[in-house]
């Protein structure tokens, strides 16, 4: 199975969706789809929203951050089975195939970096928030 096939078929849970076909849109990036468990073994499909031409770049994790996780995970996995980042683009990022090259590359990139301060960065905040919510609700 190819890179993209595999990219098409998986999710960050690997239980394996299709994504559906999104042109015709007008938007040079949008929404993929992504898998959210409603009941214990069961998986669905939940619209995401729109994908920003870039991805937030500041210090702080935001509601857009908050709702693209798994696009960030999919990036995440996508550069370590070395795929070819224009069919990431189109596939995770659901970019044009056949817009604004380098549009699709600067949205490609932008989430990517995202992605990557996240493993840096981003989840020591995660962390943290968590843990003050938790002695908060006490």
């Amino acid at each position: 199975m190819s890179r993209a096939a595999r990219l098409k078929a998986t999710g960050p849970f690997r239980d394996g969706f299709e994504l559906p076909d999104h042109q015709g849109k007008g938007a040079n990036c949008g929404g993929a789809p992504q898998a959210t468990a409603r009941s214990e073994g069961e998986m669905m499909q939940e619209p995401t929203p729109e994908v920003a031409d870039e991805a937030p770049s500041g210090s702080e994790i935001t509601a857009y951050d908050r709702q693209h996780f798994v696009t960030y995970l999919r990036l995440l996995d996508a550069k370590a089975d070395g795929a070819n980042w224009k069919e990431v683009a189109q596939i995770v990022l659901d970019c044009d195939p056949d817009g604004d090259e380098w549009r699709n590359r600067r949205c490609w990139r932008s989430h990517l970096d995202r992605a990557e301060w996240f493993t840096r960065e981003g989840y020591r905040m995660l962390l943290e928030q968590s843990a003050e919510n938790g002695i908060a609700r006490r």
